[in-house]
């Protein structure tokens, strides 16, 4: 064999980087959404063994709806790619376009191995630039073929140095190469099928056997003329280590699906459900059609499901030739390849393995799969197509006048596929282009039209969207997925009618449900769904929320393992004020998925409603235990432990609000509650800065505004207050205690009883019931000198709250007042006008009454503080509005103090950052509000 050069390492990896190198400016598409974006495996907090229970896509294998696809070593990788760069796209297919580099190279030995050296390049050339690979180069989820072909690529380059130079069998190799199998089988099922191209390179290279030579060799034996030969003993002893190694790994990756096949529907693949021979003559015709994509790569598709291939249901269906004629080209090759000993039969023996071979677990001839046809499972057979080109173009070359065309030939088709991989890698850029640019090459795919209109759903452009989806429902009108995606749609656009009637088309498509038996309809699991959207929709009006639990109840029954029904259903029966049936039915959900974060999270949430915030802290803590990230879990168990009101909690609440906002950078409330928390501990510059960047990052947080003013305030910065309290009532003018805040400072720091008054006679136009707007009002007659209307008021007062004790009191100190003014023959009522000298003269009979007045002021002053509504600012108060230092208490348990009372517009905004936290602070906000 010889040795590849650096040069030609270089030219190979030079050509894919040219190839390739746009496809860094893709995004994740595709299936890349579910195996990247998706699975849970990939994160840091995913136990490693996670990566060998689940299948490729997170799922764990027990369940129905898993794909069984068993590729642990790939999603390593991505999960590396993870730890370096998170989920930075560019990472994901800058390591792919390496490894397909690297097959390359492997390649160019395989060649090497049976063609000449400048045959070999061409061949490895041709597979590096051939337009089918940019499914597995491009797509990330491509990575499994990459990988899985190095090992393959590896495990037959170790097979080849199992015999020595004496002929003897050298048992390392052969080791060596049952581990790279097993390694491969782990990157993708089909690596397995290296252990067939072993065996053939055995029989037919290694040790020179033609098909006519085994028959004759079988024939003596059996004749009993002659035994085996040593040299035919070596091959069966070689041949069956490799067979139980293969049953070996056969019988691990059966017991890994735990003995079940996926499940697949009529809409995957639609000749799997077919009859004969229907499925037979489809199934068959899609050999010629992956050959043909093969040989002419011109119009490429992501997905080939659905009607993209029509059913063959007739032997007189034309495209039963094209059948024909593959059938007829292969026998051809394989007829070549075993009669004739000669090196060109080698060649071809060795390309048609690497061709059928690899291709056979995909080709649904043995079993059904997912798919009618995928470009990426074209990856490894397109190895023993491009030998076959190479070595035709040799025999083609060596014709005296066609050699020149023959190179002109190869230097356009290299040229051409160069530069279709090159735009092809263009359309995997977006899903929208992606899907748009396979719409050209087929418009009787359902599911391309709804992958389109999901693309338009994801950039909120509902409408589009929804065209598109209902043009699905027009090309397969039995898709319950397209017609759940208009209900979906209609929902979006507030069309709840037609969402509804939708879904309910969705649901006649479902197979009817036999009572007393095991559903087992071949069903996509995801289809099931279609109940879930329903009652979600129909729960909207609380007088159909038990119809919407049947639903629930009735997807539960489908699939008792339905996670996400129990989840929905707890939702619902909490909404229904049936706490208890929402926590079994959590905890129902906590069995089928104990490691899901989001379930701990909502279980937290029914302890709250069931007033047990100890345990539904407890369960915050497994919910964080399990993602330290999880948003919604730091953010209410930090609440809870702020609103406990224990200072031990404190350091802990602030930690987890500090690491929320790290999360969530741009939400005001995080940072609005680390100023409470500040407050708390009485660190006013600190609470002062985060209500500062709550308010910048949220003009008008209500909260956030009133408890800076309440901070200024109590930090006797007043003054500094009232530009805050400005702008809270510019944004909220019926905020009522901003209105009692600001008046207070307004009469007792501006001394401003007419915009005092304003404040608190805007309150009472709102809510004349309003006992401290009231009576902060009879202050600002007593302090204008209005003593009858201040007595007037305040009796009013009275009768609105008759057990206040401090209102009958200040109605004494006024009713004393206006007797001794009488009795000195003072006017009670003030004077309108007077010249300068009349009101120095006022001034002091002030100063006078104030000093004979000031026990008893005193007295109303310390009352007030207890009282909340009445307090001593000043020596010459007697009585005023409410006090500053009260201010803060008094507003505990209302919704400007505390995140626990946000409004519910707030914590939606929250809960619309986390859709699997599925609506569950309408709940918080409910039992942890006092309003």
């Amino acid at each position: 064999m010889a040795v590849v050069s650096w040069k030609e390492i270089c030219l190979l990896t030079g050509l894919v980087v040219g190839c390739y190198w746009n496809s860094l400016f893709c995004g994740f598409v595709f299936d890349d959404v579910s195996a990247i974006l998706d699975n849970k495996d990939l994160r840091p907090t995913t136990p490693l063994k996670n990566l060998f229970l689940n299948d490729f896509w997170g799922t764990p294998m027990s369940e129905e709806r898993s794909h069984k696809s068993y590729r642990p070593l790939t999603v390593l990788t991505f999960r590396l790619n993870y730890l370096f760069s998170e989920l930075s796209s560019s990472s994901y297919h800058l390591l792919n376009v390496v490894l397909h580099a690297v097959v390359c190279v492997f390649f160019l030995h395989f060649c090497r191995l049976l063609l000449d050296r400048s045959t070999s390049l061409i061949a490895a050339l041709l597979f590096a630039v051939h337009p089918i690979h940019t499914e597995a180069v491009t797509g990330v989820v491509g990575r499994a073929e990459l990988l899985s072909s190095i090992f393959l690529l590896a495990a037959f380059l170790a097979y080849t140095k199992s015999k020595g130079a004496d002929h003897s069998i050298v048992w390392t190799p052969i080791i060596s190469t049952v581990f790279l199998v097993a390694v491969a089988t782990l990157c993708k099922e089909q690596g397995i099928t290296v252990i067939g191209i072993c065996c053939i390179y055995e029989v037919f290279v290694a040790q020179g056997f033609t098909l006519p030579m085994l028959i004759d060799t079988l024939l003596q034996v059996l004749r009993g003329k002659d035994g085996f030969p040593y040299a035919v003993l070596q091959t069966l002893l070689k041949l069956i280590v490799l067979i139980i190694s293969t049953l070996l790994l056969v019988i691990v990756r059966v017991q890994v699906i735990q003995s079940q096949l996926p499940v697949f529907t009529r809409f995957d693949n639609p000749a799997a459900v077919s009859s004969t021979p229907t499925r037979q003559l489809t199934f068959n015709y899609l050999l010629p059609v992956n050959a043909w994509l093969l040989l002419n790569p011109s119009e490429l598709c992501c997905d080939w499901t659905m009607g993209t291939i029509p059913l063959v249901e007739s032997l007189l269906d034309p495209r039963n030739l094209a059948t024909v004629v593959f059938y007829a080209m292969l026998s051809l090759l394989a007829y070549h390849s075993l009669w004739y000993g000669h090196s060109s039969a080698k060649i071809v023996m060795m390309a048609l393995s690497l061709i059928v071979l690899p291709f056979i677990p995909a080709s649904n001839l043995f079993f059904p799969v997912g798919f009618v046809v995928a470009e990426r499972v074209l990856y490894v057979p397109s190895m023993g197509f491009c030998v076959l080109v190479a070595h035709g173009f040799k025999l083609l070359s060596q014709r005296g006048g066609l050699k020149k065309m023959s190179w002109l030939l190869m230097g356009v088709l290299l040229t051409t596929h160069a530069v279709k991989t090159f735009n092809r890698n263009w359309d995997w850029e977006s899903e929208y282009t992606l899907f748009t640019s396979a719409l050209k090459v087929n418009r009787n795919n359902a599911k391309l039209w709804n992958n389109v209109g999901h693309a338009l759903e994801n950039q909120n452009s509902y409408e589009r969207a929804l065209r598109y989806f209902l043009q699905a429902t027009r090309v397969q009108p039995d898709d319950i997925g397209a017609h759940m995606n208009v209900g979906r749609t209609y929902k979006n656009l507030n069309r709840s009618r037609e969402a509804e009637e939708a879904y309910l088309i969705a649901k006649s498509l479902m197979p009817q449900i036999i009572p007393g038996k095991k559903y087992a309809t071949r069903v996509a699991p995801n289809h099931l769904n279609v109940y879930i959207n329903l009652a979600n929709l129909i729960r909207a009006n609380d007088s159909r929320l038990e119809e919407a639990d049947q639903l629930y109840r009735q997807a539960i029954s489908m699939r008792p393992d339905f996670k996400q029904a129990y989840i929905s259903r707890g939702e619902l029966l909490l909404k229904m004020n049936k706490p208890s049936e929402a926590k079994d039915a959590y905890l129902r959900a906590l069995e089928l998925d104990h490691t899901n974060a989001d379930l701990w999270y909502n279980l937290a949430i029914v302890n709250i409603e069931m007033k047990d915030p100890s345990e539904a802290l407890r369960n915050f803590n497994r919910a964080l235990d399990l993602n330290p990230h999880h948003k919604l879990a730091l953010f209410n168990s930090a609440l809870l432990m702020q609103e406990s009101g224990e200072a031990k909690f404190r350091p802990e609440a602030n930690r987890r609000f500090l690491t929320y906002v790290k999360e969530e950078p741009d939400d005001a409330n995080g940072y609005f509650n680390l100023g409470m928390l500040a407050m708390d501990a009485n660190e006013n510059e600190e609470a002062e800065r985060w209500m500062r960047k709550a308010i910048r990052l949220q003009p008008g947080f209500r909260s956030a505004l009133f408890n800076l003013a309440l901070l200024y305030s109590q930090s006797q910065r007043e003054l500094d207050a009232l530009p805050v309290l400005e702008e809270l009532l510019r944004y909220h003018p019926e905020h009522v205690k901003g209105l009692i805040l600001k008046g207070d400072i307004l009469m007792n720091h501006r001394k401003d009883t007419r915009g005092a008054k304003a404040c608190f006679e805007r309150i009472l136009n709102m809510d004349p019931s309003n006992v401290q707007a009231k009576h902060n009002l009879c202050v600002v007659y007593f302090e204008e000198r209005e003593l009858e209307r201040a007595e007037h008021c305040l009796v009013e007062t009275l009768a609105m709250a008759p057990h206040e004790e401090y209102i009958r009191r200040h109605l004494a100190i006024v009713r004393n007042k206006m007797a001794a003014m009488s009795a000195a023959g003072q006017p009670i009522a003030p004077k309108e006008g007077g010249s300068e000298s009349d009101k120095q003269e006022q001034q002091q009979q002030d100063k006078q009454e104030e000093e004979e007045e000031q026990g008893v002021a005193s007295g109303a002053g310390e009352g007030a503080r207890k009282e909340k509504n009445m307090r001593k600012s000043s020596p010459k108060e007697s009585i005023s509005s409410q006090s500053h230092g009260q201010s803060k208490k008094l507003e505990a348990g209302q919704p400007d103090k505390r995140t626990k009372s946000k409004s519910t517009k707030e914590i939606k905004d929250i809960e619309k950052k986390r859709a699997a936290a599925l609506k569950r602070l309408e709940e918080i906000e409910r039992i942890l509000s006092s309003d």
